[in-house]
């Protein structure tokens, strides 16, 4: 009788928290090439390739390029400090979704934060609904979320982010598919040293 060699665990960073696209779109990959992946939570785009470079991850994926939002300025900027090989690449369409603190009206929302291409795939709902807000560009969408319910951000904030995120840091969801265009695709790439 043969035993089976079980599959040795690949350490995936993902350039976002527990919640993020990212972290989808890395679960999508190692499902979709069969790998058994272990999450590491990079938040970014330079996290992910400075633990790449360290060998503290195998594989790394993060966001380059939005319908909407266009290039990730931040992917880019990264991507020139550090050298790394292109595995393949992940479309996923990313749905954006407004949530608060449990119990915040709509009309006491003082600050909107999230990360630039969330901004940017939000442009025109952000000008509708919240005209008077005052913009926090936050390093991830899920860190965001995670941030508000930590108290880190002022309680008067709704965070655009992943509805997942709204379930993992207990927020309440006010509305989803808030972005301007549909579909609303992001690609991201796999890369490795």
């Amino acid at each position: 009788m043969m035993t089976k060699i079980p599959l040795e665990k690949i350490r995936l960073g993902v350039s976002g928290d527990a919640g993020s696209f990212s972290e989808e779109a890395g679960r999508l990959y190692a499902g979709r090439e069969g790998i058994d992946a272990e999450i590491i939570f990079a938040i970014d785009m330079e996290g992910v390739l400075a633990r790449l470079d360290r060998a503290e991850i195998d594989l790394g994926i993060f966001p380059v390029v939005n319908s909407q939002g266009g290039l990730v300025t931040q992917a880019f900027e990264a991507m020139g400090r550090h050298e790394f090989k292109l595995v393949s690449e992940l479309w996923l369409e990313v749905q954006q979704c407004l949530m608060v603190l449990p119990g915040l009206r709509r009309t006491e929302i003082k600050n909107i934060a999230t990360h630039p291409q969330a901004i940017a795939q939000c442009q025109r709902f952000i000008k509708r609904e919240f005209p008077e807000a005052k913009i926090i560009e936050w390093a991830d969408t899920a860190k965001a979320a995670r941030d508000l319910q930590a108290g880190l951000l002022p309680a008067a904030t709704a965070v655009i982010a992943p509805a997942r995120a709204a379930t993992l840091y207990g927020l309440e969801l006010l509305e989803s598919n808030i972005q301007d265009m549909r579909p609303n695709l992001t690609t991201f790439i796999i890369v490795k040293r």
